[in-house]
């Protein structure tokens, strides 16, 4: 799976709170050592940003 080019480009929220939880989930694949990387090929930042954009996962701001 390569990253979801198509649906950064259409995505119209704010691109630096996407990236920074595009970051995070990534981060939290990578530590659970979550068998779905094995499935993308090894490559956690664009599972994570499928993830986010297929609304699989849902993020929000803490204060």
């Amino acid at each position: 799976m390569i990253f979801p080019l198509e649906e950064l480009i259409e995505y119209k929220g704010n691109m630096y709170e996407i990236t920074c939880a595009a970051s995070r989930r990534a981060y939290q694949l990578s530590m659970l050592k979550d068998p779905e990387i094995e499935a993308n090929d090894g490559k956690v930042v664009s599972l994570a940003a499928r993830q986010l954009f297929t609304d699989a996962i849902e993020f929000r701001l803490e204060e």
